[in-house]
């Protein structure tokens, strides 16, 4: 033992001749007198002398041994290693696991969540260094656990603590602040968990300093089972909770454009959401737009319920192609300013082009469609359609095309067939609608192939819709949901104006089967399909089961017929584009075609000017070019410079957004954590309050062990002190 809660009590040693000096008093106050018949009893006596002073110098000792105890339990004496440490110095690293998730930002009155965490770190270390014994340090925010090849980026790495650490560390904490991610504690405790064998002989002490947000805690089996074999590698576990209460926080959970067609000089919808993760109602919540940087009328919600999310749709118009960028901001003044502003990306063409394939010579159901995709005048749809025949397909790309519409057909070559299936199943969208010159033998045959091919559905025969009287229901039915929900409901009165006469059946026995991604969108009021559609590789299909023109039905002349249109190839739309929002800290992963760019991009980030962009090579391999970019870190707007072999900048552009469930402060209770950790032995405190003892910065504190000790010393002194003292009988003490 080589150090002391309380050293300077250490003095009270020197009560330790306080037993030694009685004894000597004792003797000195014995006066020799002769006396002849003590003559007799002292020769008797010399023969018992040397076991008498045995046990009377025992007693002496017991009673010296009793006071050092009582000194040294006051003095609290630390044991500063294990066996090894009777060979070396004693060590103590401290490893401390900062969330600095976005949730640590939760700000009350002059500090923050994070703040307190970097108080509470900066306490520890100086309370480190004023030890004797040697200690180390460690820092690792959980954003920096997991670094991809890189491993954990360490703040400090078993930092010596000597005396020009406090000034060191209190620079270093100063610079941190809370990432934007929503990173658990997982690769925070997996780091740690490789780090504790290093320091294998020293004594190892974890302090996980967090907000302990309920929703992390829920149901946290992996962590619960790796700070279970953590525990039984370290000295101590420590669980710092930073925040004392959930506070009001509202966030913008949702920004994205909504369906339609997307082109420029065509109004685009859009949605935003926002969330109320506080306890008590929110009012007139104004949300602030921004279109290419400009602003532009705000949104105002009349009312968040608590816990409740509420949505609100505008419109942005841009006039010019290309990627535009779409803003929405809450003012300040709730606890979390992270989560109050959310980012879009807008990528408009000029147009959308379209492909009819008309099997009629005369191209009667394509112009149909076509009055509908381009009606002219100053109505602006957006799309370009372009009418050909079926041969088209033989030796033209398709990939130009959003979506390809095949009317009234025939037949195909196998070549159109091979085109049409390799376009769909890359991404692309194809709408049939049957006719007269439909034959069913070969859509079965060649298109449908028992379900692998391009085809949603097997088409029985041409089938007539018989006019029953008694029947008052419309001859079209949609379904929940899907594609033509537009017209549920009390919307649907230009939909009952609707007309069928004939259409293709499909056999009684086939059902769409969901697990291939197939359903009826629509169907006739005798409950057979009239819009099937499925999915085909990464693309869609769809099959109307009559006519575009006004021959089997009156669709085409009745205004249901523009607005279904549309809406379809709204829907079909959407499944050309992915998501353009990311969660930040995910990276950007691109393959790159080496025919086309050149090796070396740049990639600027929110706020970064032109000369702060960072460069990189993408990895060359006979698979072709791939390229990482991990500085996603901060949401915003992020573009990415390419080089293409003639020597010109293509540029793409990626929105980043924060995890919305980050906002969500509820904090989990002392109980429910240890409810969830039942099986986990930790020492739990609030980060104001945290002080560290000294025997979680020097060892083991021997206090406990040496007042066993002086239970034992009193009983043996009692038990010694009888057997020395006189105790005549009673039989002699009545003479």
């Amino acid at each position: 033992m080589s150090s002391f809660v309380n050293s300077g009590l250490l003095w009270g040693l020197g009560l330790l001749a306080v037993p030694i000096l009685i004894h000597l008093i004792n003797l000195m106050r014995q006066r020799r007198v002769q006396w002849a018949a003590m003559e007799f009893l002292l020769r008797s006596k010399k023969k018992n002398n040397t076991w008498i002073k045995l046990k009377e110098l025992l007693l002496l000792l017991l009673r010296i041994a009793a006071v050092a105890a009582v000194v040294l339990i006051l003095a609290q004496p630390l044991l500063q290693n294990q066996w090894a440490r009777l060979f070396g110095d004693a060590k103590t690293n401290h490893i401390v696991l900062l969330d600095d998730s976005f949730s640590m930002s939760d700000r009350w009155g002059d500090t923050s969540a994070f703040e307190q965490a970097k108080g509470m770190i900066e306490r520890l270390g100086t309370q480190s260094a004023r030890q004797p014994t040697p200690q180390t340090f460690t820092v690792l925010r959980f954003s920096q656990a997991q670094q991809g090849d890189a491993g954990a980026q360490y703040d400090l790495n078993r930092e010596r603590v000597d005396s020009k650490f406090e000034t060191s560390l209190a620079e270093r904490l100063k610079i941190l602040q809370p990432s934007e991610s929503a990173v658990g504690l997982e690769p925070a405790l997996a780091a740690a968990r490789k780090l504790v064998p290093e320091t294998a002989g020293e004594d190892s002490l974890i302090y996980i300093v967090s907000d302990f947000r309920a929703r992390d805690w829920e149901d946290p089996v992996a962590v619960a089972e790796q700070l279970e074999k953590l525990r039984d590698e370290v000295a101590d576990l420590h669980l710092v909770n930073c925040v004392d209460t959930a506070r009001m926080n509202v966030a913008i959970t949702a920004l994205a454009p909504l369906g339609g067609t997307r082109a420029a000089n065509v109004p685009t919808p859009m949605s935003v959401t926002v969330k109320n993760f506080g306890s008590t109602p929110l009012e007139n919540v104004d949300v602030l737009l921004a279109e290419d940087g400009r602003e532009r009328p705000s949104i105002t919600i009349d009312q968040i319920a608590p816990g409740r999310s509420e949505t609100r749709r505008f419109e942005v118009f841009f006039p010019t192609a290309g990627t535009h960028h779409v803003t929405a901001k809450l003012p300040p003044g709730d606890a979390v300013q992270t989560d109050n502003e959310r980012y879009a990306l807008v990528d408009l063409p000029l147009t959308v082009p379209l492909l009819l394939i008309d099997g009629d010579d005369d191209g009667k159901n394509a112009r149909f469609l076509d009055a509908v995709f381009q009606p002219g005048g100053q109505v602006r749809t957006g799309l370009q359609p372009q009418i050909e025949r079926p041969e088209y397909l033989n030796n033209h790309p398709l990939e130009k095309f959003r979506t390809i519409y095949l009317t009234d057909l025939e037949r195909l070559d196998s070549t159109a067939i091979t085109a049409l299936e390799n376009y769909t199943k890359n991404g692309g969208t194809v709408v049939f609608f049957t006719g007269a010159k439909t034959q069913a033998k070969f859509f079965n045959d060649k298109l449908y192939r028992n379900g692998e091919g391009l085809f949603p559905a097997p088409l029985l025969r041409e089938t007539q819709l018989l006019v029953d009287r008694l029947e008052t229901s419309a001859d079209i039915e949609t379904t929940d949901g899907g594609v033509f929900q537009i017209f549920a409901g009390e919307r649907n009165s230009y939909l009952s104006g609707v007309t069928v006469e004939k259409y293709f059946s499909v056999p009684k026995a086939w059902t769409a089967k969901p697990d291939v991604g197939a359903s009826v969108a629509a169907k006739l009021r005798n409950g057979d399909p009239l819009v099937v559609e499925r999915e085909f590789g990464k693309g869609r299909v769809v099959a109307v089961l009559s006519t575009a023109a006004p021959e089997w039905n009156n669709w085409s002349r009745n205004p249901s017929f523009i607005v279904a249109l549309l809406e379809l190839q709204s829907y079909l739309g959407a499944n050309n584009r992915s998501d353009e929002s990311r969660v930040v800290g995910t990276p950007i992963k691109l393959e790159l075609d080496a025919a086309q760019y050149q090796p070396r991009v740049r990639l600027l980030s929110p706020g970064v000017i032109e000369g702060g962009a960072v460069t990189h090579d993408a990895v060359i391999s006979p698979a072709g070019m791939k390229v990482t970019l991990d500085e996603t870190g901060a949401s915003g707007m992020y573009e990415l410079q390419l080089a293409t072999v003639d020597n010109n900048t293509e540029s793409r552009h990626f929105a980043f957004n924060v995890e919305p469930d980050e906002g969500d402060l509820t904090v989990t209770t002392r109980d429910h954590l240890a409810d969830r950790l039942q099986k986990v032995k930790y020492n739990y405190r609030q980060a104001g309050d945290f002080q560290v003892t000294p025997r979680e910065l020097a060892g083991a504190n021997l206090s406990d062990w040496i007042l066993y000790a002086l239970i034992a010393i009193l009983v043996g002194e009692q038990m010694l002190a009888y057997v020395v003292s006189y105790h005549p009988k009673a039989k002699e003490v009545s003479r």
